[in-house]
């Protein structure tokens, strides 16, 4: 495989030529290989001799076949590969001369040259050589879209498939004849001869090019996504949900989904309609005489024989879509043959226009449905003779003397050409707009006419709906849709890259030609009157487009039938994939069910689904209605897919480097623009309708939780837009009105890294109600190299329990030396920019006196220290086992604040939040504060009303007056018993300091260590012993050690003479006073909110800092000690 060439002076350059390898070549490799997570786990050492196996190309194309291929995904599976089937030194005897580098004699295929890649060797199961991945990368083909994988199912034999061909269609083949077969439809045929008629030449003319505008702009977006890599199944679902993220995706990929449907219910409506009205008019089941009741009757036959049309199709898709394929070329012959038909009459008609008269009476249009001779009379022999029509409007008599119709007596009857042909110029008539209300006849504004009201007689051509711009608007657009078909079929395509854009681009400029020249054609060759005519009752139910054409009316008819059909058979083909393709995603469960398919892939389940909602569009049976309910899908879709193309482009992601590069941001941003135009000018309620299903779809996606990771735009959005307002955030401190408890929860791990105190999460919950910033960091002590798994684990286990909780935040864990250090860490680092903590919140160590180890409670004076330091807030919560959870709330009770000093309201505050969420809010708050001997407390408690009235927080005021009094026997012994405590645990550890030291110093007696307390957390964490320990043995320092530790037990006799100290029986004196106040007045608080006093500037008093805040809440069920920032976070003002 691989070949060196080497100079017999010296060591020349290598050089590598990497050949391709079959699968069959390797021995002992097979398709089937352990699952991924199985193998990754496991690393191997290679040395520099050993060959690596290229087991690579041993996966095959199977592992391909999914929606997406990355390098990242190619890497991990060469990576897994290597483990697969490692090599050993020691197996092969043979080849151990061959272990050192300078070896010369190499067996056949062994792989040497990893000597040059000695650096990277220990990472090669990692990271795959570029040899290696550049070749998988090479036999990487993507699986046909569309139906052609389901037709080869369907045709061979099992166990006869043959390998998968190259694709080898080309730009006009695979995208161009596609795209003009799905863009030509039914409208073109049935419709655009009315919209002409009905909007004008120039209006229509703008209808036409506005919607072409807006295809060829989402086409410029769709081919930069398109070509920005591989487009698998799905098409148009694919590029939308990949660039704006699994939320957008599934709504825009659904609203696409039921767009095709809908155009499927639109094609089979457009079949019948011809089928029913132009060529076998006798099949009609239902009849009426009655020209009001006709329409109806007209629609229960549309809704009968489309059923029975949609059934046939969807039996003809389930047996198998090779008869779609296979017809699918006949049905464009139709199309193209259609259109060069009617730009042959066009032609002909300039110079010998066809014979197709229309009868009016007056200026009023007649339908020539009953009429024989179009005349009043006529001459028969010698006699003047009443025709049809005279009986038509003279109460059914044949008599010249009957009593008539008013206008049919003041107005002649004259006929005039229907299609006068390109040189007549009655392009002038047909500039201008002529909007009818339903019912209104149809009128011809340049002939001759009495004005004479006249009765409404049933042989007038009539509007059968109200028309406007915005419902032409509508009705027109579905025939500008089917620009996605080329993408669909990119796996099909030699080039995708380069095919998509042209014959995308191509396909839409030729239709937007044969529309516009269409437009022009129809309004300067045919009379106006038989343009707004839409079924062609003036020209003896003629289709009015198929009148224009050459050589006969049947060629427009029988071709646009069939076309119809085909563009039918189509939808109902691509429709259940799309759904198919979206439920495979599985970001919406509950269409789960409709991901599985027939054993050669038919979606069975999808199709019965898109049947059945088809069959909700038959049911409307008016192609008028139906043609707006897809125009307003297929409209979103664009919308989202120019949307897509200029959110890439704005944020400029590294990833988005499309190889079609006539694109723009400006441009999808009009196209954006006009698709929502479109929507609302169409029709506003339908808009409203779409828009809010895609918005269900969307939060409902987005409730479910779509844990899918596609590098989607929302996100680059998202951090784009998190930058900007993190840099806006920076421009200066937040106002007073804008604060809000930003929490950094410190929450404790036990031995199997599980949380101790999981209600501390459940009450920042509460505290929260889902608003502003939460962290939730937690210290683990170790080394980060060491312990790398197990932060991994933890950090995990608490994100579980937020999620449990519903705590919106962060998780920040952090691994250090001691815990001491690992909170200081946190409380200096979390959060980024103007999104830092302002409040920390932790729990009261409860154990702290029965525990012989300090670190607990030095840790959380240690916290205190440095939130203190870095002028944040702190919340210690006291018994927090006993907190309610967030589906324990209280019927009544009373949240009490003690406000004994101003530190910034954070007491005020913190209630008034609480109170927001269910588990407080039936609570009531009540405010206590303190008055001493010479403060007014009436005043007090005036001013504290006010202020509270001010504040806009309803609360009960209450002034509790404390006299001064003199320090009683149950303080003063108190606070000597704390002091005697604290002193016989100091020579307790120093006792077990002195024994342990002496036991190392008997241990290494002649190494260099420094010597630390065992089991404390930190070196000062025995204040008594704190200088360092000189190893060295000599005869005087051991009887000065000797000489110490009798000191020390002459200390401990010293404990029952001593007094306490005075400063210490004051802090007592008021601890004391303040707990039998509080207890007095709030034993029966849900939560009692206290300020915290600060720690002792001199360390020596921590421990009877501790022992106060314990006296201060004895007796209370649950306490939040309160510690403010130093910054006012609560104001008056507005």
């Amino acid at each position: 495989m691989h070949q060196r060439q080497r100079s017999p002076a010296k060591m020349a350059s290598v050089r590598f030529m990497v050949t391709p390898t079959k699968i069959d070549d390797i021995p002992g490799l097979s398709d089937t290989s352990p699952d991924l997570s199985s193998r990754s786990s496991s690393r191997v050492r290679f040395s520099s001799r050993e060959s690596v196996p290229e087991t690579s190309r041993s996966e095959g194309m199977s592992d391909f076949s999914g929606a997406t291929t990355s390098v990242a995904t190619v890497a991990g599976e060469l990576a897994s590969d290597r483990t697969s089937k490692p090599l050993d030194v020691a197996e092969d005897p043979g080849r151990k001369k061959d272990i050192y580098l300078n070896s010369t004699s190499y067996e056949d295929g062994d792989e040497y040259f990893d000597k040059n890649l000695a650096l990277f060797e220990e990472e090669m199961d990692t990271r795959p050589k570029v040899s290696s991945l550049l070749n998988r990368m090479a036999n990487y083909t993507n699986l046909t879209q569309g139906a052609r994988e389901h037709e080869e199912a369907e045709n061979i034999a099992e166990g006869k498939k043959k390998p998968t061909k190259t694709p080898q269609m080309g730009t006009f083949m695979g995208v161009y004849l596609p795209c003009l077969q799905n863009i030509f439809g039914v409208i073109l045929f049935l419709r655009l001869t009315w919209v002409v008629g009905t909007a004008g030449v120039l209006q229509a003319f703008a209808i036409v090019l506005i919607c072409c505008c807006c295809t060829l702009l989402t086409a410029i977006s769709m081919s930069a996504i398109a070509t920005n890599g591989v487009v698998p199944a799905g098409g148009s679902y694919f590029m939308i949900s990949r660039a704006l993220g699994p939320e957008f995706g599934g709504a825009v990929g659904l609203c696409f989904y039921l767009g095709t449907t809908f155009a499927a219910a639109m094609y089979i409506l457009g079949a019948i309609e011809i089928f029913l009205m132009y060529i076998a008019p006798e099949a009609a089941i239902f009849r009426s005489t009655d020209v009001l009741k006709e329409s109806a009757a007209m629609l229960n036959n549309m809704r009968v024989y489309g059923s029975a049309f949609l059934i046939l199709m969807v039996l003809v898709v389930f047996i198998g879509v090779r008869y779609v394929n296979k017809f699918a070329s006949l049905f464009l012959a139709c199309v193209i043959v259609s259109i060069l038909a009617i730009y042959a009459g066009a032609i002909k008609s300039s110079f010998a226009p066809p014979r197709f008269p229309v009868c009016m009476l007056g200026n009023r249009t007649l339908s020539g449905r009953q009429i024989d001779f179009c005349s009043k009379t006529q001459e028969m022999g010698n006699f003047t003779v009443p025709t049809q029509l005279w009986g038509l409007f003279c109460n059914t008599s044949r008599q010249l003397n009957a009593t008539c119709d008013e206008y049919f007596a003041h107005n002649n009857v004259t006929s005039i050409q229907g299609i006068p042909g390109l040189a007549s110029g009655i392009i002038t008539e047909n500039l201008w707009s002529s909007y009818l209300q339903k019912g209104e006849i149809i009128e011809k504004p340049s002939a001759p006419s009495v004005d004479v009201l006249g009765a409404m007689s049933q042989e007038y051509v009539l509007a059968d709906i109200t028309t406007s711009f915005t419902l032409l608007v509508g009705i027109f657009f579905p025939s500008v849709t089917g620009i996605m078909a080329g993408s669909n079929r990119s796996g099909d395509l030699k080039d995708a890259q380069k095919s998509i854009p042209i014959g995308t681009i191509l396909a839409i400029l030729t239709t937007s030609f044969v529309y516009l020249s269409n437009v022009v054609l129809f309004g300067a060759c045919i009379e106006g009157v038989v343009l707004r005519d839409k079924f062609g009752d003036a020209v003896h139910r003629n289709l009015v487009v198929g009148t224009l054409s050459w050589p006969s009316p049947w060629v427009i008819v029988i071709g646009s039938f069939f076309s119809t059909c085909g563009a039918g058979l189509q939808s109902l083909t691509g429709a259940p994939r799309l759904l198919q393709a979206i439920a495979k995603d599985n970001i919406i469960p509950f269409l789960r069910v409709f991901g599985h398919s027939k054993a050669n892939g038919e979606p069975t389940w999808a199709l019965l689904l898109t049947a059945g909602i088809a069959e909700l569009g038959i049911l409307i049976a008016s192609l008028d209605l139906v043609a707006p309910i897809l125009s307003m899908f297929f409209l979103m879709c664009y919308l989202f897919v120019n949307l897509a193309c200029a959110l890439q482009t704005l944020l400029r992601t590294p990833n988005w480097r499309p190889r079609f590069r006539y694109y723009h941001w400006a441009l999808s941003f009009v196209g954006m623009s006009i698709c929502l135009a479109l929507m609302f000018v169409s029709s506003w309620y339908y808009a409203i309708v779409a828009m809010v299903i895609a918005g269900m779809i969307y939060k409902y996606i987005e409730y479910q939780g779509a844990e899918k990771e596609w590098g989607d735009g929302i996100r680059g959005l998202s951090l784009s837009a998190a930058r900007f307002a993190l840099l806006r955030l920076e421009e200066g401190p937040p106002h007073t009105k804008n604060w809000r408890p930003q929490l950094l929860v410190l929450l404790k791990l036990d031995e199997d890294l599980h949380v101790k105190h999981p209600r501390l999460l459940t009450f920042a919950s509460q505290l929260k109600a889902g608003k502003g910033l939460t962290i939730v960091g937690s210290v683990m002590v170790g080394n980060f190299l060491e312990n790398y798994a197990e932060a991994l684990a933890a950090e995990q286990t608490i994100k579980h329990l937020m999620e449990a909780e519903r705590v919106k935040g962060f998780c920040q864990l952090v691994v250090a030396a001691r815990v001491r250090e690992g909170i200081s860490h946190l409380i200096q680092s979390c959060g980024l920019g103007g999104m830092k903590h302002n409040t920390v919140v932790m729990g009261w160590p409860n154990a702290w006196r029965q525990s012989e180890d300090a670190r607990a409670w030095k840790t959380f004076i240690s916290t205190v220290r440095v939130t203190t330091a870095a002028r944040l807030a702190l919340l210690v919560a006291k018994n927090v086992a006993f907190y309610p959870g967030n589906a324990e709330p209280f019927a009544e009770g009373n949240i009490d604040v003690w406000w004994i000093v101003h530190d910034g309201g954070m007491l005020m505050l913190l209630p008034f939040l609480l109170k927001q969420h269910k588990v407080w809010r039936k609570c009531n708050i009540r405010i206590f504060t303190v008055a001493q001997l010479e403060d007014n407390s009436i005043q007090m408690k005036k001013d504290l009303a006010t202020f509270l009235y001010h504040l806009r927080i309803e609360a009960e005021v209450e002034v509790v007056e404390m006299h001064d009094s003199d320090i009683s026997a149950y303080t003063y012994e108190r606070t000597l018993m704390m002091e005697q405590r604290s002193q016989m645990l100091r020579h307790m550890r120093l006792s077990k300091t002195e024994r342990d030291r002496e036991a190392q110093l008997v241990k290494d007696r002649n190494s260099m260590l420094r010597l630390t307390s065992i089991g404390s957390d930190e070196d000062e964490e025995t204040e008594t012993y704190q200088e360092k320990v000189q190893m060295t043995w000599t005869k005087d320092k051991y009887m000065a050690a000797r000489g110490q530790k009798a000191r020390t037990l002459e200390g401990m006799q010293d404990l029952l003479n001593m007094k306490p100290d005075q400063s210490n029986v004051r802090r007592m004196h008021t601890a004391v006073k303040l707990n039998e106040v509080i207890v007095n007045k709030s034993h029966e608080a849900k939560l009692v909110l206290l300020n915290m006093p600060g720690p002792p500037r001199n360390p020596a008093g921590d421990e009877n800092y501790m022992e106060f805040l314990e006296v201060l809440t004895e007796g209370l069920e649950r306490v939040l000690l309160v510690r403010g920032g130093g910054s006012e976070v609560i104001t008056i003002y507005s």
